[in-house]
């Protein structure tokens, strides 16, 4: 404890008024976004849609700008100073092919039928009853998500600035609040875009002079001792479970690569509304594979500086104060590794991955609950400034529900695993319905409504069993592996049993077009530049993947 007392001593030498003085220009220009786009808000699809309007650069960063929030970097950095390499799986098998099966099968799919929401789409598929089941429970994780990036922006400006968790939550709260208000989905688009630099321009030069300073990769493994085997190996341990996830490759492949994986990147409203806000159909495809470039780099990005910290603080989290936590990895890094005004500049990137968390799940909860409950169940058939208004009146309903949901975060050992618990919990069995759904065109609106209900609740019940003690796992990770692979698998079966039963209920062929992959319509591909390719691109990211699968295997 030593050595953490030290640093903490450090950080409160090394910031200034300088890195105030950053922190509050970021504010200054994320809320003058909102206030320049505020005049553009004249419809309910400017505010929840942004007109469908963006060029694909702009959404393809704004794509894994709403991703860049406390999991990306506060999470995978702890995951790394916890798990060592192995938390690159969360990249390079948990993302990559993902995004590219989402720009080059789903995406006409959303962008085709005009939806919303990805609930819009499962009552197009399948019943009501289904997309106000997928409704209600997107609604409920979005604020779970925004309380999280909350808590976590909290206790790292607490424990570096002095600032109070309350304090932090409401200040945070307030400016996301505002400048979603003033310009909706564009001004929580534009300001995705500006954080995705930002939090590379924090992240960038740390991992750089990190790794200077300890020697390189060879130098980092040199100075870390004490960790288990396949500390800095992806897949060399994993025949077992000795290994640091305590996880076999084969949960690690099915679960967090093919079921958790498949399912964030597919079905995450917050992250799909961003590709249909493109301004057309190509535009919108290539914004999975433009934000799948960088994305690959952050599995560098994320995961090294919890690797560097572990030179510092070798210690770390082997207590369970906060002061100690694995949270607090990167926020470490940066301050022993930061003067003062670099300090500042990575403090505004940890701020603006945690405001973009925010902002992503609130713009995706105030769309949702307007378009996909409000409307179809309280107040149908308002006009559209009505549906407009609401959606405002959401967005500050939202942010309120968030901070109380900042403080459920107390209750779990790290922000990744309370994080994962409800990726797996409900994008698993949701994945398994639009899979049937797209691709099996006997799959009956009754039987998708019954996988996504068994498939969720039985997520609940496997849960309830490993806190009771019931089933146990060598790590909450390789239990959220396990358990996201059986939620698909019962969603995957009872589907399909109760579609069977449920035969003479099926929609016929013509209201499926467009929403099943063999009753829609091949429309002529439109000629563009060899380098804009959705195939060539997504061949590209998949060879990198595999290299780096390699390399560090």
């Amino acid at each position: 404890m030593a050595a953490l007392a030290l640093l903490q001593l450090k950080v409160s030498v090394n910031h200034s008024w300088v890195d105030y003085l950053i922190i509050g220009i970021y504010f200054v220009f994320v809320l003058g976004i909102g206030a320049l786009l505020r005049k553009r808000m004249r419809s309910s699809e400017d505010y929840f849609l942004a007109g469908r309007s963006l060029p694909s650069w702009v959404t393809g960063l704004a794509f894994l700008g709403a991703n860049l929030g406390a999991l990306e970097v506060l999470g995978m950095g702890a995951g790394a100073a916890e798990y060592g390499i192995m938390q690159a799986h969360f990249y390079w098998i948990g993302a990559i092919p993902a995004m590219v099966f989402v720009a080059l099968f789903m995406i006409p799919f959303y962008y085709g039928s005009r939806t919303h929401s990805v609930p819009g789409y499962l009552k197009l598929r399948y019943n009501e009853a289904a997309r106000g089941f997928n409704a209600i429970s997107f609604g409920i994780v979005t604020v779970l998500y925004s309380g999280l990036n909350m808590y976590a922006m909290a206790i790292v400006f607490k424990l570096l600035l002095g600032w109070s968790i309350t304090g932090s939550i409401l200040l945070s709260a307030a400016i996301t609040m505002v400048y979603v208000l003033l310009g909706g989905l564009s001004s929580s688009i534009y300001n995705e875009v500006l954080q995705f630099f930002l939090i590379t321009l924090g992240l960038l030069p740390l991992v750089i002079i990190g790794l200077v300073d300890v020697g390189g990769w060879s130098g980092l493994q040199n100075k870390i001792h004490n960790k288990p085997q396949g500390f800095f190996h992806l897949w060399s341990q994993t025949g077992g479970t000795d290994n640091p996830m305590a996880v076999h490759w084969f949960a690690i492949v099915l679960g967090l690569g093919f079921v958790m994986s498949f399912g964030y990147w597919c079905t995450d409203f917050l992250v799909v509304q961003r590709a249909l806000a493109a301004e057309d159909m190509a535009a919108s495809q290539r914004t999975p594979l433009i934000a799948a470039f960088p994305k690959i780099l952050y599995g560098i990005l994320t995961a090294f500086p919890g690797l560097l910290v572990l030179t510092i603080v070798p210690n770390l989290g082997q207590t369970s104060s906060q002061a100690n936590s694995y949270n607090m990895a990167i926020p470490y890094a940066m301050a022993h590794y930061f003067p003062s005004g670099l300090l500042g500049v990575g403090l505004t990137a940890l701020m603006a991955s945690f405001m973009s968390g925010m902002a992503g799940n609130i713009t995706a909860f105030n769309t949702v609950w307007t378009y996909d409950i409000y409307r179809s169940y309280i107040r149908p058939g308002a006009s559209d400034r009505h549906y407009l208004n609401m959606g405002r009146i959401v967005t500050v309903a939202g942010v309120i529900i968030s901070i109380g949901t900042a403080y459920i975060v107390l209750a779990f050992a790290s922000i990744l695993d309370y994080l994962q618990v409800l990726n797996g919990m409900f994008t698993a069995p949701l994945f398994a319905t639009f899979l049937l759904g797209m691709f099996w065109k006997r799959t009956t609106p009754w039987g998708g409504f019954a996988g996504l209900a068994a498939g969720t609740l039985s997520g609940l019940l496997l849960y309830g069993l490993e806190l009771a003690g019931v089933i146990t796992y060598g790590s909450s990770l390789a239990g959220t592996f396990w358990r996201s692979w059986w939620q698909w698998l019962i969603d995957f079966g009872v589907t399909i049993i109760v579609s069977l039963i449920t035969a003479r209920t099926r929609k016929p062929d013509e209201e499926l077009e467009g929403l099943v992959w063999g009753l829609t319509p091949k429309k002529e591909e439109v000629r563009a530049p060899w380098y804009k390719n959705p195939w060539l691109l997504a061949g590209v990211l998949l060879l990198i993947t595999l290299a780096l699968n390699i390399y560090f295997f």
